[in-house]
């Protein structure tokens, strides 16, 4: 067990830099998930961690140990990899039981461990097969079953589940969060999944192009992201945006071509806080109520498209020259063409610089 301390680290791979000035602080114990989509510097970070990469600049400690000149053998961390990485000629006990073996631990030893890790992951029956005989999600459990029997002080994870079924993937999610609790052990895991990162985290690190975006919990970085990037790569549908202004004609509004909605004062107060006219209003799929129309609400639109999904329908409508996402229950049945209402919730919206993309509220 151990914290993980990343201090102003930057990799280059020649002319390309791959992580820019990162600092993170993995608390021991913590489960933390590094998010963001792919060539963003995930696994070069990962790599780093793990000593496989050498930074060009910035430190990296365990506990209060710099750990930037121990070897990769020696920094006690275990890998787990989006490919599995098994051994293909050996079984599944050789495989699971192979760190031990390297260590030369004696033969009950190795017995005891790996018949006792293979218990908690559900493959105590597959111990005498090769992997080729395996599924892909027992594969995967192979794969972890090896990293934990080594007892790691930390535990590196790369897209560890991107290979799996839907079904099998959430049912990794599930075993890897009681795997969590019970080895009571730092976890950093890489993934490009935003679903995997909420159900996971206990804090999320979101990157991008090599830069943090944002370090906080899985609530917070939906509830109130720290731009417009983390804004529109956490959570499904991704978040609608609007370039709006502000007009003061009596009643504050924003407004675009072909729409105008009341605002509170207090987001009026926090746009001319920010000494602005122009805005982007952002708003997510599930806090705009969509009604028939005829019924009440803040603005006009039209259906565009509708993707049913079962347990809710997706609707596309037209707002104005803009379109934007809507979250309804499946009994919600429009047609294409329908003319509609929507009524926003204002206390869920959200406001974000046109040129910098921070968050204004």
């Amino acid at each position: 067990m151990a914290r993980v301390t990343i201090n102003d680290m930057t990799k280059k791979f020649g002319r390309v830099t791959a992580v820019d000035g990162m600092s993170l602080d993995i608390a021991d114990r913590e489960f933390m998930v590094l998010l963001g989509p792919s060539g963003a510097g995930k696994t070069t970070t990962l790599r780093c961690v793990a000593g496989l990469e050498t930074p060009e600049e910035g430190n990296i400690r365990f506990d209060d140990e710099s750990i930037d000149k121990v070897s990769p053998a020696l920094r006690d961390v275990a890998f787990v990899f989006q490919s599995y990485a098994l051994y293909p000629r050996k079984s599944v006990y050789e495989n699971i039981a192979s760190p031990l073996m390297a260590r030369k631990v004696s033969k009950d030893e190795i017995d005891r461990k790996v018949r006792e890790v293979a218990q908690k992951l559900h493959i105590e029956s597959k111990l005498e097969r090769k992997p080729a005989q395996l599924s892909g999600g027992e594969q995967q459990r192979v794969a972890l079953c090896r990293a934990m029997v080594r007892q790691p002080r930390v535990f590196l994870m790369d897209e560890p589940l991107t290979n799996l079924d839907f079904k099998l993937r959430v049912e990794m999610r599930t075993e890897l969060k009681h795997l969590h609790a019970d080895l009571d052990t730092t976890f950093f895991y890489v993934t490009n999944d935003q679903l995997e990162a909420l159900s996971l985290a206990d804090r999320i690190a979101v990157l991008n192009n090599g830069l943090l975006q944002q370090v906080d919990t899985p609530e917070n970085v939906y509830e109130h992201p720290a731009n417009r990037f983390v804004a529109s790569f956490i959570g499904s549908p991704t978040m609608n945006f609007l370039d709006c202004a502000l007009t003061n004609d009596g009643t504050p509004a924003l407004a675009a071509d072909g729409w105008s909605l009341t605002i509170p004062d207090n987001v009026r107060d926090a746009i001319k806080g920010a000494e602005l006219d122009r805005v982007v209003l952002g708003v997510r799929s599930e806090d705009i109520a969509l009604r028939p129309q005829g019924s009440s609400g803040d603005l006009d639109a039209e259906v565009f498209s509708v993707e049913p999904l079962g347990d809710r329908n997706i609707y596309d409508v037209q707002l104005g020259s803009s379109y934007i996402r809507v979250k309804t229950a499946p009994t919600v049945m429009l047609d294409i063409g329908d003319r509609v209402r929507l009524n926003v919730d204002r206390a869920r919206i959200h406001l974000f610089h046109p040129k910098t993309d921070r968050a204004i509220m």
